[in-house]
Formats: C-alpha cells, structure tokens, sequence
C-alpha cells in the first residue's frame, strides 16, 4: 500500500528533478503530449416504446367528473400535475379544459392555453382565437392563445390577427404581427401591410419581418431600425402599390428548408 509518506516523497523527488535539469540547462525542459487510446462507449440498444397512446374515447361519466374537478388546481402547487391529468385523458377532455378560459384566474386560463397546446387539442382552437379577440383579457393571455391556436390550426387564424391588429395596446399589436408569419394565407398580407406605419417601430419590425417571410419580396433598402412614424408611412404606401399589382397573381412561396451540413 502506498502511504501518503510515500506520495509526498515522490512528488519531492520530481521536484527536485525537474530543477536539476533547469540547472544543467537554459533552456525549459521539453515536454510530449500523449495520444491515450480512446474506445467509444458501446451503442445503446433498442428501447422499445412504452409511451401511453394519446386517449381517443368519449369521456366515462366519472372521467367527465374527474375533469371538472382538475380546473381548480390549474393554479397552484398541483398545477403541473394537473396538466398533466388533462394530457392524458386526451383531446376528449377538451370541451372541459375549455372552460377554464372564462374562469376568473388569469393563472388557470394561462395554463389552460399550455395544457391545450401539450394535448393538441385542436378542437379547443375557436376557443384559444375568441380569448385572443377578447379585448378586456389580459394582453399575455390574448398573445398566447393566438401563439397557440397559429400552432394548431394557423389556417383558422386571421380574423383574430386582424383584430389584434388594431388593437390600442401594442404589445397584443406585436403579437399579431409577430404570429402572423406563421399563417400561410393572402388574407394575411393585407392585415400586415398597414402595420408597417405602427407608430411603435417594434411593431412595425415585426410586421415587415412577416411580410419578407411570407412573400419573399425585395424593396428598396430603407433603413427601418431608425425610422420614424412618417418614414414608416411612405415605405409602407410602396407595399400597398405592390399588392395592388401582384394581389390576383401572388401565391405564397414554399417555405425554404433549413440547409444541414451533412
């Protein structure tokens, strides 16, 4: 057994070796890196799947219960495993989740639009799109049902754009702007073509970035990131000449695919 003695000793014992050749020396001492052999670890082998298939059945009259029951906990230390509950009874457990929407807990109403977008409950989305309308909710509740409902079922979506569109706050105006890039429709690009004179320049960004997504069409450069309200105005009448042009003939473009190096 080698002592601690002993490890001290030999760290000594290489100190001093190491000065003696400094001394017989000017120069440093030269060192050698080392290749260590390196074996990959061994592959891992096939885990069969052992997730729970998505619950497609009506709701038993005690599962109907049962969900009633999970609303209230939506908010607090069992929210999460709420959710959870909700997950796995499946889409069937939509029209419940549903009307946590008006409950009176912004908390609960939040984690209901998250809970839908976990299960995919695109039946919920005219829902998540009448809570995006609704003008009295609260701004980041309105913004992520309709980033929920564009994910589910984007083709459902711009009427509430338009009207978040000209919404007084412009948080929810951002939102609509933002999301619209995501909705592959005409009807969308007249929606965000006024948006490019948003007296907020934000806004205005988020539309124009949508606009280039959507249509993929180059204009003069203009240099947006110092604009003002009327700058903005003039460059988006140039946008309103070209789709008054192009309207009839415009398809939206694929989208382009990302490029991985191989």
């Amino acid at each position: 057994m080698i002592t601690s003695a002993r490890i001290a000793a030999m760290i000594f014992a290489s100190v001093v070796d190491t000065q003696a050749l400094y001394a017989v020396s000017d120069q440093p001492v030269s060192t050698w890196l080392v290749q260590i052999p390196y074996e990959a670890p061994p592959a891992n082998p096939d885990v069969p799947d052992v997730s729970i298939p998505p619950n497609k059945s009506p709701l038993t009259p005690e599962e109907l219960k049962r969900a009633e029951a999970l609303l209230p906990l939506l908010e607090g230390k069992q929210e999460f495993w709420a959710m959870g509950e909700f997950v796995h009874l499946g889409e069937p457990a939509v029209p419940v989740l549903v009307q946590a929407l008006t409950m009176s807990s912004p908390r609960i109403r939040y984690n209901a639009i998250e809970t839908l977008l976990m299960m995919k409950g695109v039946t919920g989305v005219p829902a998540l799109l009448s809570a995006a309308k609704e003008p009295n909710e609260v701004p980041r509740i309105r913004e992520h049902a309709l980033r929920v409902a564009v994910r589910l079922d984007s083709a459902k979506a711009p009427e509430a754009i338009d009207v978040m569109a000209k919404d007084p706050n412009p948080s929810v105006r951002k939102a609509a702007a933002f999301e619209g890039r995501y909705v592959r429709q005409k009807a969308v690009i007249p929606i965000l073509i006024p948006m490019l004179s948003d007296e907020e320049r934000f806004v205005a960004l988020s539309a124009l970035q949508s606009l280039w997504i959507l249509t993929r069409h180059e204009t003069e450069f203009h240099d947006w990131d110092t604009s003002t309200k009327q700058d903005r105005a003039a460059w988006s009448s140039e946008w309103t000449e070209w789709w008054d042009t192009n309207r009839d003939m415009f398809e939206i473009p694929e989208p382009r695919s990302s490029k991985r190096r191989s």
